[in-house]
């Protein structure tokens, strides 16, 4: 994979189990993967020995890489873990108890147990500063500054690292925030503060002041992160840019990522579901079930039109998986996707009742599954796979990794099938079945709860353990059909290289809109388009390749809830009205079904999303001819599949060797050096055009 310089951009992604990377040539279109297990304590170090590993084999020097583009769980782990800065929040007097009084909603009515998530921020580092900001930005009273003053001092005194700041309606007027900070950071320059009004500055004060705690919570330990992660790639020879996948599906430079760290947050799976987007385009489907399964959990994300839906509002460390209101509030753009605790690393395990369950606890990287042979020792659905002939043990991550057969088959035959009178290849498939159907109504209640028919979204699996797991996924949603796509044991990576340079903007101006202040929703709009135009210019973007999309969060005059839509673009005015609320309308029957008419409409949000044009990839394989069929042929081997009555000689074909065009009918069983796709017996299946596996359902 010779290259001439500046060709070449790296995709990176940091996972529970593994660390992935793609090596992309822009010109050619060849590609190289590296997988690794992740390194907990310091994820850079799994990043550099992978890199220098990747590079070194394909005989590309690191200073030919024009760009790293990388994910990462860091602020997932920091918040979760509670390892950040030791924080103080500042909020309006009287106000400072609102984190923790938060809805008052019980998530679950009925638990006297109930354990609601605690902030980060304790009661006795959050204070208020006496001033008082009316609703429509008027100030009531002034900042009290010598109260500031005194108080950093305190803070200082007491070891406190970092401050969040979020006053009563900052976001329609920032002075007094602003002032505060000024006064902190005369005071104690080395404290890192946060405002409300700059990294969400939106209506709804709970989750406003949640989001900018989190925020300054981690930056600390996010800038360390990535500071070591570019000393690391400068000591390899690497010289080009670094960017950041943020959660909304853009990227973005260092700098912006230390400033606005909770923009991180699910990075990692917002590449697989770009990924899903772009390639599913590409080969004719704009509407798809995105289904990423890696080591550590699943993830569901509905592609409508072509693009990701986006959710402004998530949680973050919920106490219960699956239970919303469980978990801290993060305001914040973010690819909308259900996550559940299924993935190749789950355990499986016979509960009290006699029952078995799969997860959602993990063997995660250390100790691993029990067939890595890292000193796990309770069985996993890699160890089930493994057993039931889906995973060739001389052939994972193409050999380079040693599997243990027979221990996968000791700790299921002790731990699942002794205890429950079942035989070894029954337990195993138990597990396979068990963990197939938690994810399969996980992603049914997702896409039914958006207005979606599941029936009419093909499944597009990818991820180390997705192409084993799509097929009954596909069957179990009764799918039209299933979609792997070539190196779809990276495709989060390869996702982050088919991203823009994008980032997001919102601001709070509610107003009906046959009574809107038009002039002051333009300068609104204005400002942010210039945010986002010199963001983009920092990065190298030319401003004729900017493109700006505007939508607002709309809802009838009195919900409790909005909806968003897509605003027209020029000056906005009172004609402007019949087309804002023709696009709400269409938005709320395609979810609802049916509309108020006569309800008058409100504007809560206006948001800009600023980005440059997204780059287009695909994977092509290099050095593979073959002129028949035959030659992809690897052989058979022994896999169970319960329709032909257990196991039977299934034929193993070697991925680099279907070309398009091929056509063959299941089962089947194809391998790619980082995952395996199983196709059942009752189908055809076809490589088409972008050497994507397309399995007629």
């Amino acid at each position: 994979m010779e290259g001439s310089a500046h060709h070449h951009r790296i995709g990176v992604d940091i996972g529970g189990t593994f660390t992935d990377l793609v090596v992309f040539d822009d010109v050619t279109g060849s590609f190289a993967v590296g997988k690794t297990l992740t390194t907990p304590g310091d994820p850079s170090r799994a990043v550099e020995a992978l890199v220098v590993e990747t590079l070194k084999r394909e005989g590309i020097a690191a200073r030919e890489a024009r760009q790293l583009i990388h994910g990462t769980t860091l602020v997932t782990n920091a918040i979760i873990e509670r390892t950040g800065s030791r924080t103080a929040l500042l909020a309006t007097q009287g106000f400072r108890d609102s984190i923790e009084i938060g809805r008052e909603n019980r998530y679950e009515l009925y638990d006297l147990m109930l354990e609601m998530p605690q902030p980060l921020v304790p009661r006795y580092l959050r204070f208020g500063a006496p001033q008082r900001t009316l609703s429509g930005g008027t100030t009531l009273s002034e900042l009290d500054g010598a109260f500031v003053e005194q108080l950093t001092r305190e803070l200082v005194a007491n070891g406190i690292e970092a401050v969040a700041i979020a006053f009563l309606h900052s976001f329609s007027n920032p002075t007094a925030e602003r002032e505060a900070r000024a006064i902190i950071q005369r005071i104690a320059p080395h404290m890192r503060v946060a405002i409300s009004s700059e990294v969400v500055p939106e209506i709804r004060e709970f989750e406003r002041t949640s989001t900018t705690i989190a925020n300054v919570y981690v930056q600390e330990r996010v800038e360390k992160y990535l500071r070591e992660l570019q000393a690391r790639l400068e000591r390899i020879g690497f010289s080009g840019s670094l960017f950041l996948m943020i959660s909304s599906g853009g990227i973005v430079t260092v700098d912006t990522a230390v400033r606005f760290p909770v923009r991180l947050l699910e990075s990692g799976p917002a590449g697989g579901a770009l990924a899903a987007a772009s390639y599913g385009a590409a080969c004719g489907y704009s509407d798809l079930l995105s289904f990423d399964m890696g080591g550590t959990t699943a993830k569901f994300c509905i592609i409508d039109h072509g693009q990701p839906l986006i959710a402004h509002e998530f949680e973050v460390d919920r106490r219960y998986r699956l239970k919303k209101g469980s978990g801290l509030p993060i305001k914040l753009s973010v690819i909308e996707m259900i996550e559940i605790g299924a993935g190749g690393g789950s355990i499986a395990r016979i509960d009290a009742l006699g029952l078995l369950k799969v997860g959602p606890e993990s063997a995660g990287a250390e100790p691993g599954p029990v067939c890595y042979g890292n000193g796990g020792s309770e069985p996993t659905v890699t160890d089930a796979d493994l057993v039931l002939g889906y995973l060739d043990p001389d052939y994972f991550l193409g050999g380079q990794f040693k599997i243990d057969l027979a221990a996968a088959r000791r700790a299921i035959l002790e731990r699942i099938a002794k205890p429950s009178g079942l035989s070894l290849e029954e337990a195993a498939w138990g597990i396979h079945q068990v963990v197939n159907e938690s994810m399969a109504n996980a992603a049914r209640i997702h896409t039914l709860e958006r207005g979606k028919d599941p029936h009419r979204f093909p499944v597009f699996a990818f991820g180390g353990a997705g192409p084993v797991h799509g097929y009954r996924i596909a069957k179990a949603l009764g799918s039209p059909a299933l979609i792997v796509p070539f190196g779809a044991g990276v495709m989060s990576a390869v996702g982050f290289l088919t991203a823009p340079l994008a980032f997001d903007f919102v601001r709070s101006w509610p107003g009906r809109i046959d009574a809107m202040h038009w002039q002051k929703a333009n300068a609104l709009l204005d400002e942010m388009e210039a945010e986002g135009e010199a963001l983009l210019a920092q990065s190298g973007v030319l401003p004729a390749h900017i493109r700006h999309r505007r939508v607002a969060d709309i809802r009838y005059a009195g919900q409790g809830h909005e909806i968003q839509a897509p605003l027209p673009g020029g000056r906005l005015n009172g004609d402007s009205i019949p087309a804002i609320l023709r696009s709400f309308e269409e938005t709320y029957r395609r979810l609802y079904e049916r509309l108020s008419e006569s309800v008058p409409v409100e504007i809560l949000n206006w948001r800009v999303i600023s980005s440059s044009p997204a780059p287009q990839v695909r994977l092509q394989a290099a050095g593979v001819e073959p002129a028949v069929v035959s030659a992809a042929y690897k052989g058979s081997r022994r896999a169970y599949f319960p329709e032909l009555g257990g196991y039977a000689e299934t034929p193993v074909y070697d991925r680099y060797g279907l070309l398009p065009g091929t056509s063959l009918s299941g089962p089947a069983i194809i391998e790619e050096r980082e995952s395996t796709v199983i196709v059942g017996q009752d189908c055809r299946f076809h490589i088409d055009e972008q050497l994507n596996v397309i399995v007629e359902l």
